[in-house]
């Protein structure tokens, strides 16, 4: 098993509006055990109307957002993407190096 946590970095606004324009994200995998981790980046543009004032935010609000905007399928291939990724660091299936 393992933990997957999505998380906002930074937000890009208009100053004169306070208006949202952008999101920073990333995503976050770590095994149960912490030994495995990995992680994926994102920026998602806003569009239409951001109503909520800027002061007024949480992550949860805009972590929310970012996976609406994405949808489900979206959101569920960048999860399995990063547990595979995690599977693969546990037990490899490739190796690298030299038999010297």
């Amino acid at each position: 098993m393992s933990t997957i946590t999505w998380k906002v970095n930074t937000l890009s606004r208009t100053l004169s509006t306070g208006r949202v324009d952008s999101v920073h994200y990333a995503v976050d995998a770590r095994s149960d055990d912490e030994v495995y981790s990995a992680g994926a980046y994102g920026e998602l543009a806003l569009e239409g109307d951001v109503t909520t004032a800027y002061a007024d935010l949480d992550e949860a609000t805009v972590v929310g957002w970012v996976k609406a905007a994405l949808g489900d399928d979206k959101v569920a291939e960048v999860n399995a993407a990063l547990e595979t990724q995690l599977t693969e660091q546990a037990t490899p299936t490739t190796g690298t190096g030299v038999p010297w």
